[in-house]
């Protein structure tokens, strides 16, 4: 198959429930798809996601692989991000990068989502499956803002609807269809021909350079939004919050960003953390 020039770019994220919803979109693509696909599964930093890869390798016709730093990318090919790595697009390039944690996540799917966008404009497809909370929402609002197209899988079809049903209703999407239908769609929208690109907006463009930690400063953050009091919980820094469309995101200056959501679920697991230490202590203390 001839390499295209300027390819469509298929990036996905998904969560839990996600190996089997993938596995099942991943054999519905033609042999000959014009397009590569990029993949982005919440895994944790001991897992080494060689499953996953495998498994999605013998499900259809496309080879997938780990996705390797400074890559030149190829279509009809399966990228998915290493464990406990971000994965991001940088022109024909795969860059894999150790930046900070994005709703609690590495590899999270705003990075991937969000540099795509930056990159490719409107030859982006942006596709959110199945998982808990939202992370995906605010990667794919820059895919639309820079004129991608944005597919969310069905709620009712998902093991768990939080990721789509947030796009859904924070973003809105281009098409909403279950699994079983999605192939066929992506497919089709691969072969589109957009027309010329318009820059991408700057504060997507300042946010996919903090993932690459291009840039990691105070004034880059205060262009995107307003300090507020609360404190970064991976890193103890401040928070500025940031008015991304309808959803609320915050982010601290070393690069940690979490969805409202995303925020308060580490904070109350912080607040129970510091519950228990207190009562062992309180406990240690009678003895």
């Amino acid at each position: 198959m001839a390499e295209p020039n300027n390819p469509m770019l298929i990036v996905i994220g998904a969560s839990a429930g996600g190996m089997q919803a993938l596995k099942a979109l991943v054999a519905q693509f033609p042999a000959n798809l014009p397009a590569p696909v990029f993949i982005v599964s919440h895994m944790g930093p001991d897992t080494s996601g060689d499953v996953l890869v495998r498994v999605l390798d013998e499900a259809g016709p496309l080879s997938c692989q780990h996705a390797s730093d400074g890559e030149r990318f190829r279509v009809g090919k399966i990228y998915v991000a290493p464990s406990d790595r971000h994965m991001l697009i940088d022109g024909p390039k795969i860059l894999i990068t150790k930046g900070a944690r994005e709703n609690r996540s590495r590899p999270a799917i705003d990075p991937l989502f969000r540099s795509a966008a930056v990159a490719h404009g409107n030859r982006v497809i942006g596709v959110i499956l199945t998982g808990f909370l939202d992370d995906g929402t605010s990667g794919m609002r820059a895919i639309k803002r820079c004129g991608g197209i944005c597919v969310a899988q069905d709620p009712a079809d998902a093991t768990h609807p939080d990721m789509p049903r947030s796009v859904i209703v924070n973003v809105g999407v281009d098409h909403c269809l279950p699994i079983a239908q999605m192939g066929p769609l992506l497919a089709s929208l691969s072969r589109l021909q957009p027309g010329p690109r318009t820059p991408p907006p700057e504060d997507v463009v300042i946010e996919a350079q903090i993932a690459e930690r291009v840039l990691s400063d105070l004034p880059s953050v205060e262009i995107l939004g307003d300090q507020v009091p609360y404190n970064c919980p991976n890193c103890g820094g401040v928070l500025w919050e940031i008015k991304d469309g309808t959803l609320l995101r915050y982010r601290c200056h070393t690069g940690h960003a979490f969805t409202s959501a995303s925020l308060l679920a580490v904070q109350s697991a912080k607040i129970e953390e510091t519950l228990w230490t207190a009562l062992r202590m309180l406990e240690s203390g009678r003895t």
